[in-house]
């Protein structure tokens, strides 16, 4: 279960089809991103002993993603290069509120909301590209477990820490800002554009 209040649009989708160096090097980034979010919620929290060992395996899972992708692009002959990322997690994280309990608890719902929309995009494009590109459609199909996994972590850390009514309160309202943020998306293919 995702917890995501709204579906991508099939216009982001046939997007995607259309461009696929950018949606690939973008998709590189976000794997980058997510190892490195991983390994600062470690530094940022190391007297919650439980997160350690998940977080850091869940980084290395991630630098794997980013190999994979990475390698993808160069069996296509493209190169990984610096892209203007999505605006899409900045606009999330802005509802991150101040205090450091509710900061905490927020960021860990935040990342797994950006997994699960990684995981319901990935789903749709491992779908979209059986019939135009069957390597990319096992690439994506083969993501999917993972984000999955990833989605759910970040839900059980906070639940490790958090009483579960206000983690799943949170995370209903997080969801809804996620989903508004997601309608307002800008012109440039991105994984969460």
């Amino acid at each position: 279960m995702l917890r995501l209040q709204s579906e991508t649009p099939q216009e982001w989708v046939e997007q995607a089809i259309t461009d696929i160096e950018e949606l690939l090097i973008d998709h590189a980034h976000c794997e980058k991103k997510a190892a490195s979010t991983a390994i600062n919620l470690i530094f940022r929290y190391p007297e919650y002993t439980q997160l350690l060992v998940p977080l850091s395996e869940l980084a290395r899972e991630e630098l794997e993603h980013f190999e994979l992708v990475v390698g993808e692009l160069r069996a296509r002959g493209w190169e990984y290069r610096r892209l203007k990322p999505s605006a899409y997690a900045g606009k999330l994280m802005a509802k991150v509120r101040k205090g450091e309990a509710e900061k905490m608890l927020d960021t860990f719902l935040c990342c797994a909301l950006i997994e699960a929309r990684s995981c319901e995009r990935m789903k749709l494009l491992s779908q979209a590209f059986q019939e135009v590109d069957e390597g990319l459609a096992s690439l994506y199909q083969g993501l999917l477990a993972s984000e999955a996994r990833h989605h759910s972590l970040y839900v059980d850390l906070a639940l490790s820490i958090y009483e579960q009514d206000e983690v799943m309160s949170r995370l209903r309202e997080l969801s809804a800002h996620e989903s508004s943020v997601l309608m307002k998306r800008g012109s440039e293919l991105r994984m969460h554009s």
